[in-house]
């Protein structure tokens, strides 16, 4: 059992579950952001589009009676236009995010293709290294560096 707790602190203590953790909460309290925008913004005005009626009050009965059970058709368009607004909202942080990284990425590229770090020998044209004053494989004495 104690090994058990040991491998559960362990698991708790990693960074990726901390992180998912804080990612949990603020998507959380972004997703309350978002239901609040289309339930009080939105929703209000596609109910004005299309002459006043109440989402809420957008239900089908399925008995009849006092109290019947419904249908909430009203409740399931929010939580559709909810859902789309949240998931355009995180492509947008995704193709951003993706921006930057192949921004970064051919930053990269270029820093590497601008300073190259091996040359050719001119006697036996083997890859040796930039600063080489000697050719390691036929040992020839690099006229270039040399002079120097």
């Amino acid at each position: 059992m104690k090994k058990f707790v040991n491998e559960f602190k362990e698991f708790i203590s990693r960074g990726n579950v901390m992180d998912l953790a804080v990612g949990m909460i603020i998507g959380s309290a972004f997703t309350a952001l978002v239901t609040s925008l289309v339930n009080s913004i939105f929703m209000p005005l596609i109910s004005l589009i299309t002459g006043g009626i109440d989402f809420k009050d957008w239900n089908i009965p399925l008995t009849s009676g006092s109290e019947p059970p419904t249908l909430a058709l009203g409740d399931f368009l929010s939580a559709i236009l909810n859902f789309l607004i949240v998931a355009f909202c995180i492509f947008m942080v995704v193709k951003a995010f993706n921006k930057f990284h192949d921004m970064s990425f051919l930053k990269k590229k270029s820093e590497e293709a601008a300073a190259p770090s091996v040359k050719i020998c001119p006697f036996c044209k083997s890859e040796i290294a930039v600063d080489a004053t000697r050719c390691p494989h036929c040992t020839s004495v690099l006229e270039e560096d040399a002079a120097r």
